[in-house]
Order: structure tokens, then C-alpha cells, then sequence
């Protein structure tokens, strides 16, 4: 679970001491960040949501607790490790009266040593106790120590067994999770995987096979910036579709759109929508997000909005 911590200041002058811009402070607010802003997505949407992962025994751990549940998520898997900070993110921003909001600059305090033992366990029971309750089960892996082959050997077998939809989007080594019904990587961490770079179509199209048959996946959607989506699925052509947006002067900060868009392809599978429906949707959204400050996130109504707006067609 990761805290998005927000702080903003105006432009005053610059240091004597160094060449430095010194900001007045002038306010600071968290948002959540990581898993937990893929969990604030689906809320956003109208899900009923479970939140499972770890924080520390911290002000920002409790300030993070204290948002989700202020959102209506239901924190009861969170797991306090008295022995690790929870991982924050701090964004100092700056804006004067006539400027552009810029970030300056970005403070990452996190330990991703490997959570094991008994609070390992803990956030496999968490998981476990949950699923019989659940429709579809998001694993949001950001490679912090957390989401250990211990808890997907676990979890994911549980899963299974009770017909839940099961969509990874992980930074880490994909071919981890085996029989997933649908895994959403960006081409990087798709490359990371696959230990090799994909620079044109023909690439784009084995990276997807492969994705396919290493993860036992039913289907894989690569989200790829600007250049689009490409959604693979067994027995199927490939689903590729550029950027929802008109160009790239409309994007302010690209910051949880791959959250976005896990978010809305899971929401919209477990909803009943066909891949290619969902993979339609996911991009849009994630069209909508990046035209905002922050990990930001959509209602219904205001991703209804998108896909009035957008120049793609459905597909069919």
C-alpha cells in the first residue's frame, strides 16, 4: 500500500546558499497511490471494495487507513508492520500566480524487503477469507516485498476455485502468475519479462503470444503510452487501438494511468463485458486520467463523458 503524499508551494526566489527555487509552503494533501489507488479507482466506480496489502505503524499508514475508509473500501486486510515505513511518495509541486503547476521534484521512502512469516500469513488469510465474497480478485504487484510466490501460490488457486476473474498487473516478473484470466502489464514491464525489446508489429505480436503462453492467461493487455493498447487472447487476432486523446498536448501528468486502466478492464469483465469491451474502456479511461494532476480516478458519469468525447469506435 503506498501513500501519495502532496506538497505545495509558491515560487518565491533563488537560494543564495545553493541554485535552488525556494517555494512558500502553501498546503499538502494525500492521496492513495499504488494498489491502494488501483483499489480507489474501482470504488470511484461504484465497487464494493476490499483492500489487502501492508502499512507501517506510522502517521502516514493511519492517514492512508483513514482515506480509504473515508472513500467507503473496507480496510479490514490491511496489515500493520510495526518494523517498515509505509511506502510514501512525496511530490513537491510549484505554482505561481501566472505558472503552470510543475512537480520539482519526487521523495520515495520505501523498504521492499520481503514480508514474510507471520504477517505473510496474515494477508494470505485476509485474502483467502475474502474470496468466497468477491467477483473478481485484482492483484497489484509493485514489487515492494509484498506479493511473494508464497501468497500467489496461495491465493490464486483459491481463486480459481470459486470462478473469481483474476487480473494481475505487476512491475515484477509475470510469468509468476500461471492461469490468470487476464494480466495488464506496460510495455516496459512486458519487456522486462520477456528479456527482450519489442520495436515493431511483428515484435508487438509474439511479446503477446508469449505473454499468453507463459502466464496461461486467457487474454493480456498491453497498455503502451502513446502508442496505444494491444489486447491478445487465445484463438482471437490481436485488439489494438491507439491513445483515446487527440495528442499529446493534452496529457498534464501520466502519473496511476496503468492503475486506471486495470481498474476499468477488471470492473468491466467482472460487469459482464466481452475483453475487447473492457480493453475499449480501460483505454479511455486511462485517455481521461492523464489529462489531470495526480493519480487521479473517474466516476461513471465522467467516464461515460470520455467515451462520448473520444474519437475511437467500439469495437465490435
Amino acid at each position: 500500500m503506498v501513500a501519495d503524499e502532496y506538497l505545495l508551494g509558491r515560487p518565491s526566489r533563488i537560494s543564495r546558499e545553493a541554485p535552488v527555487l525556494i517555494l512558500h509552503f502553501s498546503g499538502s494533501f494525500v492521496r492513495p497511490g499504488g494498489a491502494t489507488n488501483t483499489a480507489y479507482n474501482l470504488c470511484r466506480l461504484g465497487a464494493m471494495t476490499r483492500v489487502v496489502g501492508v502499512v507501517g505503524d506510522d502517521e502516514m499508514g493511519r492517514r492512508l487507513r483513514q482515506t480509504l475508509e473515508q472513500e467507503g473500501m473496507t480496510t479490514a486486510g490491511l496489515i500493520v508492520d510495526s518494523s517498515r515505513p509505509t511506502s510514501t511518495k512525496t511530490r513537491v509541486l510549484a505554482k505561481g500566480i501566472q505558472e503552470v503547476q510543475q512537480q520539482i521534484v519526487r521523495i520515495d521512502r520505501v523498504d521492499d524487503s520481503t514480508i514474510e512469516g507471520s504477517l505473510r500469513d496474515a494477508m494470505i488469510d485476509a485474502v483467502c477469507r475474502s474470496i468466497p465474497e468477491l467477483d473478481a480478485l485484482l492483484v497489484s504487484d509493485y514489487e515492494n516485498g509484498v506479493i511473494s510466490q508464497e501468497v500467489i501460490d496461495a491465493c490464486l488457486p483459491r481463486a480459481r476455485e470459486h470462478g473469481l476473474r483474476v487480473i494481475v498487473d505487476s512491475r515484477g516478473d509475470l510469468f509468476r502468475f500461471k492461469q490468470v484470466t487476464a494480466a495488464t502489464p506496460n510495455q516496459p514491464e512486458a519487456e522486462s519479462t520477456l528479456q527482450r525489446s519489442i520495436k515493431d508489429e511483428s515484435d508487438l505480436d509474439a511479446a503477446g503470444a508469449a505473454l499468453l503462453e507463459g502466464m496461461e492467461a486467457e487474454a493480456v493487455l498491453l497498455t503502451r503510452g502513446s502508442e496505444g493498447i494491444a489486447l491478445f487472447e487465445r484463438d482471437r487476432p490481436p485488439y489494438k487501438a491507439p491513445i483515446s486523446i487527440a495528442n499529446d498536448n493534452e496529457v498534464v501528468d501520466p502519473t496511476g494511468a496503468g492503475d486506471t486502466v486495470a481498474a476499468v478492464f477488471t470492473l468491466a469483465i467482472a460487469s459482464g463485458a466481452t475483453m475487447r469491451q473492457a480493453a475499449y474502456l480501460g483505454n479511455v479511461a486511462g485517455g481521461e486520467v492523464v489529462r489531470r494532476l495526480g493519480a487521479a480516478t473517474l466516476t461513471v458519469q465522467e467516464l461515460a463523458g470520455g467515451v462520448q468525447r473520444t474519437r475511437l469506435q467500439p469495437p465490435d
